[in-house]
Parts: structure tokens; sequence; C-alpha cells
């Protein structure tokens, strides 16, 4: 049989047909993302986070704090459900995870997450890795993998820092969901990671990248697009200058090879694409 014959006969099927529709059209529309936002939050230097209402509240009473939101990320490719991040791992009035929600809010369900990936362990990055129900903590996404890098999760443990909540730590470490990598290297043909150190000092970034679509997330190292737009090197971070100069690195290769960044504590817009222009950068909204 001639190749167009046999063409012709599956489209003559409607059974053949609808399916080959449907694969063509999951391809084309393989990769979604959405932002789980989490809310907005002050920080002492007790490192408590305290939701903040800019309708009611007021910065003036919270003298001495910084003021950050929390996009957690959510992206669907054709193979995996990936969570990039989990957030402070808040709760409703219901007593339902926020972030859960917000999963269903985007039609899924949250033991569809296949893949959590974790840029740092720092508390408002990965609380939300469990969750407490029947006053029991327990993983909030059972049926992932949970990728984090060996040297942030032995530092996480070391006591050096009251940014890490090892009660976290506990229930992920017993749950055989844990997997550790070292450097940089892939999970899949869509995922791969980067040991970047700037942060903190095994902080990691990741690249999902499917049908000519590429997202970058870069935890702490390109929290904020305004962070693109000046030289700066923060004490917050482990190494600013390295920080400084990878945002630089980031800045240039998104708009040279055409990323959409992911930036985990903006204030506007959680998605961007960057150009480079005039020896600076614009950062450009996307979706």
């Amino acid at each position: 049989m001639h190749i167009e014959q046999a063409y012709a006969q599956c489209m003559n099927d409607e059974r053949i047909r609808s399916f080959l529709l449907f694969i063509f059209y999951f391809l084309i529309k393989s990769m979604q993302v959405f932002s789980l936002y989490e809310g907005s939050y002050s920080v002492d230097s007790t490192k408590k986070f305290i939701p903040f209402d800019p309708a009611k509240d007021d910065k003036k009473d919270r003298k001495g704090s910084l003021f950050i939101h929390i996009h957690p990320f959510l992206v669907q490719t054709s193979s995996d459900l990936i969570l990039l991040d989990t957030g402070l791992g808040y709760r409703d009035e219901n007593g339902q995870l926020i972030l859960h929600n917000n999963i269903k809010k985007a039609g899924f369900e949250p033991q569809d997450v296949s893949l959590v990936l974790m840029s740092h362990l720092h508390q408002d990055h990965a609380s939300g890795m469990v969750w407490e129900k029947e006053g029991k903590l327990q993983l909030a996404f059972p049926e992932a993998e949970y990728i984090v890098a060996r040297g942030e999760w032995e530092a996480g443990y070391s006591g050096k820092s009251t940014s890490y909540k090892t009660e976290v730590f506990d229930i992920l470490q017993r749950s055989g969901n844990l997997q550790l990598v070292e450097g940089s290297g892939s999970i899949n043909a869509q995922v791969r990671y980067e040991h970047s150190g700037g942060h903190t000092e095994f902080h990691q970034v990741f690249h999902v990248e499917e049908n000519d679509t590429h997202y970058f997330f870069g935890g702490d190292e390109l929290p904020e697009p305004e962070q693109l737009l000046r030289k700066f090197a923060a004490k917050y971070d482990f190494d600013g200058k390295k920080a400084m100069h990878l945002r630089e690195e980031y800045g240039s290769k998104a708009a040279q090879e055409d990323w959409i960044c992911m930036f985990y504590h903006s204030t506007g817009a959680p998605f961007g694409k960057v150009e480079e222009k005039d020896g600076g950068f614009k950062v450009k909204s996307d979706q």
C-alpha cells in the first residue's frame, strides 16, 4: 500500500483520525506553565514570614522588614507535571494547603505532580514540600520525585542557618522520594539542572525545554525582573559578587536564546522575556 493510500485510510477511520489529532494537539500544546502565587509577606530579622496585604496593611508598621511575593511554578510537559520550589507551605482558613488549592485551580491534582525541583532549601522555598494532615506531617506530593542538590541537603542539616527547617527534611528523608544530585546534569529529555552557588553555596537553577520553548528558573539568583536592571552584590547571598555575575550571564543568555524566565519573588508579572540593549537589559512580561 502506498503511503498516500495508507494516510487516506487512516483519515477515513474516525477513531484513528481522532487519536492522531489528539497526539498532534498534545505535542503542539505540550508545555503549559502556571504561577501558583502564594501571597505577599513581610520578613524581619527573626526570619518569620507574616502575610502582608497592601490593601489594609501599612509597611510603616513593620519597620526593618523586607516585603516579598512568593510564586512557586507549575510546568506541564508531555511527560511530567513539574513543581519548581514549594513556597512557605501556608494553609487557608479551612486547613488546606494554599499550594494544593492553586494546583487544583490550574486543572490538576496534587498527586499528579511527578517532579518537584528545588533550587535550594530556605524555608520560603521548601516548607511546602510537606504538610500537616490529621496532626501528622506528610509529603505534600507523594507521587513526586524531589530533586535536591546533595550539598544543599547537607547544609540544611548542618545547623549553621536558621533559614532551614529540618523537621520538613526529616519527612522527605524517610519517604523514599528524595533524589540527591550533584553538579550539573539532566533529569530527563526536558529538564536539566545547573549548580550555580550564588545565593547559597549549593543553589541550583533549572531549564525546562520542549518544542522550541525554553523556560528558565533562577530561584533566588534571579528572583525578580528588576534585578536584571541594576548591578549589585547582595549581603543576603552566600557569594554576592558571584550572584551578580550570574544575573548578567542569565540575562545575556535569556536574550540570545529566547528564554522565558520565571521570577519567584516578582511583585509584578511572574514570567518575562529579556532583551539586551545599550549595554543593559529590558524585561517584557510574557503571559
